[in-house]
């Protein structure tokens, strides 16, 4: 039997098969979804993704708008290949 921080799994965002994530990484059913197609290369990719969003866009996270547009924007990087990038964003 595998353990969970040994499994692999094929990647939807990577397009190849790599280890996954340990647990769950988010509530619901949306988080067991994650788990089962996304490896923590990608997931690793999403956490610097949130961070650039919520620093470029100033969410204050307690805001329920601003954590309902980083879950959309999540779903879109995870599993549509894109999400959104602040309008004049330059990456150091």
């Amino acid at each position: 039997m595998t353990s969970d921080k040994n499994r692999i799994v094929n990647c939807l965002k990577l397009k190849k098969e790599l280890p996954g994530l340990s647990q769950p990484p988010y509530p619901g059913p949306l988080g067991q979804r994650i788990y089962d197609n996304i490896s923590q290369e990608a997931w690793d990719l999403w956490l610097g993704q949130q961070t650039m969003l919520i620093n470029e866009y100033r969410l204050v996270l307690i805001e329920p708008k601003a954590r309902e547009f980083l879950q959309e924007e999540m779903e879109k990087f995870l599993f549509e290949g894109g999400c959104a990038t602040p309008e004049g964003y330059k990456p150091l």
